[in-house]
């Protein structure tokens, strides 16, 4: 799935069954907490944490919902991020295609 055709999905899913989006300021809030959720994950995956009983112990669970809360965002404001990330990924390259290799903590 490309990200337009996961923008296209999103949007016909909030039309069909979702009524209507939240508000961009509330998804930006929802973002904040998916985000927190992954955080979590992550800590107790792969930091010193541990899992409690029955927590989410799914990365890609977490990480699909922060990508379905971007996904609204973007349709809400009306940025097509496929375009956004080729933008993206240009600047990152202008200005960093040798920044990186001449790191020493790399």
């Amino acid at each position: 799935m490309t990200l337009d055709e996961a923008q296209k999905t999103v949007d016909d899913w909030i039309k069909t069954y979702g009524v209507r989006y939240f508000s961009e300021l509330t998804n930006m809030a929802v973002l904040t907490e998916e985000v927190g959720e992954l955080a979590r994950v992550m800590s107790r995956k792969y930091g010193d944490q541990s899992f409690k009983e029955g927590e989410n112990q799914d990365p890609a669970d977490e990480m699909a919902d922060v990508l379905w809360v971007l996904l609204c965002l973007a349709n809400q404001t009306g940025v097509n991020l496929t375009e956004a990330f080729k933008k993206n990924i240009e600047k990152k390259t202008s200005r960093d295609k040798e920044r990186h290799k001449n790191n020493p903590k790399l």
